[in-house]
């Protein structure tokens, strides 16, 4: 039954540190389609008519892919698995061009979160929370689950997130301020729970509740949120403290080796690569690049 297969394979995978949510789903789903047709083994055809029903191109390529990576760790023991060819293409997806917010705009969107319109506790929740992403480059997610022993006076710390990485991740004193300024209020509402940012029911915050009302500023405000073109997110606010801080980087070869690594770890990225995105992401790095290498080339000192 390829079922058992299947979890090993993800038994292993999970052990070296993958937590594999999606691939999970994925793989069980094939392995029941392939149960329900009789196959014990992996069969191509079955792989492929499986991945078949998915609607889009992109999401077809993923879920074979997902397949392909399982079959090469079970024919390794048993090459009576047939491992499928990619017929569906490239599983690369190219990475949407990221909304960076301006100062200006940052301090519109904190603004607007505190307005009359949301009352109690609401507002202070959502003003504080969206500075305190745009000031920490925090996931989303991070902020949520921060709880009050999290707050320390060396920062934040950040308890096996994504990629089961902890890390610290430093506070500016105006922000140390703000968030204690927050807290003060906050504690009278839900005694009881240790989360630092709450809803109005004194219960632990719920993503799609904090995007509803993000989205609901930026539309007020102004701010591009329509599909097809850079827009508006939660995550846009890390995006742009990357990018801000990518702008900050020193001269020197080594010095900005020092620099990416550094952002990289706080930022709590799984692989450097991830943080070097962002130099080809906006106009303005793109333009200090072409800048050095200009003056490396001509050899002049910038």
């Amino acid at each position: 039954m390829l079922t058992h297969a299947v979890d090993s394979y993800l038994s292993v995978r999970r052990a070296c540190g993958f937590q594999l949510k999606y691939p999970g789903h994925y793989l069980r789903s094939f392995a029941a389609f392939s149960d329900a047709r009789g196959k014990s083994h992996v069969c191509s055809e079955t792989a492929i008519e499986w991945a078949g029903v998915a609607r889009s191109a992109a999401e077809r390529a993923h879920r074979l892919g997902e397949v392909i990576r399982f079959t090469r760790y079970v024919r390794a023991e048993d090459p009576r698995h047939e491992l499928p060819p990619a017929v569906f293409g490239s599983e690369r997806r190219h990475r949407p061009v990221p909304y960076i917010f301006s100062s200006h705009d940052i301090e519109r969107l904190v603004q607007a979160a505190y307005q009359p319109l949301y009352h109690g506790l609401r507002r202070d929740t959502h003003s504080t929370l969206f500075a305190l992403l745009a000031c920490t480059g925090l996931r989303v997610s991070e902020a949520i689950n921060l709880r009050f022993d999290d707050i320390t006076p060396d920062g934040l710390v950040i308890l096996r997130s994504k990629f089961r990485k902890s890390r610290l991740v430093p506070l500016h004193e105006t922000a140390r301020t703000q968030l204690e300024r927050y807290l003060e209020r906050r504690r009278r509402y839900a005694p009881f729970d240790d989360h630092v940012f709450v809803s109005l029911r004194g219960t632990p915050l719920f993503l799609g509740n904090v995007e509803r009302a993000f989205h609901a500023i930026v539309k007020k405000l102004g701010l591009p949120h329509d599909p097809g073109r850079p827009r508006a997110t939660l995550h846009s606010l890390r995006h742009t403290f990357a990018v801000r801080a990518l702008e900050t980087c020193p001269d020197g070869r080594d010095r900005i080796t020092q620099h990416m690594l550094a952002l990289s770890t706080y930022l709590g990225h799984g692989n450097v690569a991830h943080t070097y995105w962002y130099l080809e992401a906006t106009p303005e790095l793109l333009r200090q690049i072409a800048e050095r290498c200009e003056s490396f080339v001509t050899g002049e000192q910038s």
